[in-house]
């Protein structure tokens, strides 16, 4: 079986959650945001909780997934929980085990991806299914060291890639065609619309510019 790629427009998670006594408001606040976005038009959400461990991660990706309703869901850097949670992908840092490994642990029908800077090579995603590439403009949710690539940059790379490949960075959806004319299979954003003040009306507009 062939794995399922994610869709046009996924969301990422905050990447900010800890446990604390703030924790519970704050995992409902993510929540509510993706159901938000889901009437909107979201299907795909990626959970990057790095500070979270495992059994807090656990149950959170299961009610990500009851949300979702059979959309795609995927992990980062947490191979050994999807299959347990049943999530369609798990995705890949710098920092992360190499693709190849992780093909180990989740299957051949589990999508593998892998983010991606200017002047990474072939070597860095071999076996991925997948790549995110950025930033492609300056992020909206936090200062980041990386100048972005912009969507030239972003054209060079996914002619080079051979892989689908999703933007990622400081994507609105005013910005979201230059990344598809750039040649992207997707848009990949946190700030642009979890973090919107209005996650539905977010989506709704990205909608509007990316065939969800």
């Amino acid at each position: 079986m062939s794995p399922g790629l994610p869709p046009r427009l996924l969301a990422l998670s905050p990447g900010d959650l800890v446990l604390g006594e703030g924790l519970v408001a704050r995992r409902a606040d993510l929540l509510e945001r993706v159901r938000a976005a889901w009437r909107g038009g979201l299907r795909g959400v990626l959970l990057r909780e790095p500070q979270l461990p495992d059994g807090v991660l656990w149950e959170l990706a299961l009610d990500l997934g009851a949300i979702l309703d059979g959309g795609w869901l995927g992990l980062h850097d947490r191979p050994h929980l999807v299959r347990g949670v049943g999530a369609q992908g798990v995705h890949l840092g710098f920092r992360s085990m190499s693709a190849a490994e992780a093909r180990l642990c989740v299957g051949a029908d589990v999508a593998i991806g892998v983010s991606t800077h200017a002047g990474d090579g072939p070597a860095t995603w071999e076996g991925a299914d997948y790549l995110f590439h950025g930033p492609v403009f300056p992020p909206l949710s936090k200062p980041d060291q990386l100048a972005p690539v912009g969507p030239v940059g972003l054209q060079e790379f996914v002619d080079l890639a051979e892989v689908p490949v999703w933007g990622l960075g400081g994507v609105t959806p005013e910005r979201a065609p230059a990344v598809i004319q750039a040649g992207a299979a997707g848009v990949a954003c946190l700030g642009g619309l979890l973090a919107d003040a209005d996650p539905a009306l977010a989506c709704a507009q990205f909608a509007e510019v990316v065939a969800l």
